[in-house]
């Protein structure tokens, strides 16, 4: 793990500082060249060469409540990296909980390998070889995103049959259990509680929870959509809480 070296006007832009970005990537040339074109942009930056030093830096798993080593904004992910790839630690981040946005780039770029780093808690995806214009660009949509975007949190406690939400202590509750959702499945759970019976579309619930400026793919919706479902529903093939509206989109009841 190291810091990437800059020059003076580039230290001068880190210092007005758009975030500081973990480039997780085994190619020196992709890594050094990311790392160049996101600094003179304003990003400080800093890198690993594998899964497991990019893990020490967010924090490791054997104590999870440690805080990570340094406040990384966002992470740069490559998938095919020694010794853990991107995948597994793609999933050791999200199972402990951390909301940090992530961005895989991989050579692999069929729809079934975007699908599968989204369901793994990737928040956006993008194919080798690419733009670095546009790669800037999703960094700042993604960093926007997860500073400026959330749904506006009403006082009162949400309910709605068996299902209890208190959006104030982030908390939500299955009769008498309490049911652990990650960030972005309460946000989507408090949508649909705020508004029962409503029917969103992916669209909309992209522009509510993630933003309007999301440039990932909308099967991410369906993605969060099963994983609360498992953790609510006692069957998640017949669900009775959130529904299927073929056509349009889900709705809670």
């Amino acid at each position: 793990m190291s810091s990437l070296a800059l020059s003076s006007a580039q230290q001068q832009q880190v210092r007005v500082g758009l975030g500081r970005v973990l480039i997780v990537e085994d190619e020196e040339l992709i890594r050094e060249t990311t790392g160049l074109a996101l600094a003179e942009e304003g990003f400080e930056v800093v890198v690993a060469e594998d899964g497991l030093a990019a893990l020490d830096i967010l924090g490791g798993t054997l104590n999870p409540a440690r805080k990570p080593a340094q406040d990384i904004s966002l992470v740069i992910l490559d998938l095919m990296l020694p010794g853990m790839n991107g995948l597994d630690l793609c999933r050791l981040v999200r199972h402990q909980g951390m909301d940090i946005p992530i961005l895989i780039l991989s050579a692999k770029g069929t729809e079934t390998d975007r699908v599968v780093g989204l369901e793994v808690g990737a928040d956006d995806y993008l194919a080798k070889p690419f733009g670095m214009r546009e790669l800037v660009a999703r960094c700042r949509a993604l960093l926007r995103r997860h500073r400026g975007v959330s749904i506006q949190e009403p006082d009162p406690v949400l309910r709605f049959q068996d299902i209890t939400l208190n959006p104030k202590e982030c908390r939500v509750f299955l009769k008498d259990e309490e049911i652990n959702l990650s960030p972005k499945e309460f946000r989507i759970l408090e949508l649909f509680m705020s508004q029962p019976r409503r029917v969103w579309s992916r669209d909309q619930i992209i522009d509510k929870v993630w933003g309007h400026d999301f440039m990932g793919d909308n099967k991410t919706v369906d993605v969060h959509i099963r994983w609360i479902r498992e953790k609510l529903e006692a069957d998640p093939s017949k669900p009775q809480y959130l529904k299927t509206v073929r056509g349009f989109g889900y709705r809670l009841g």
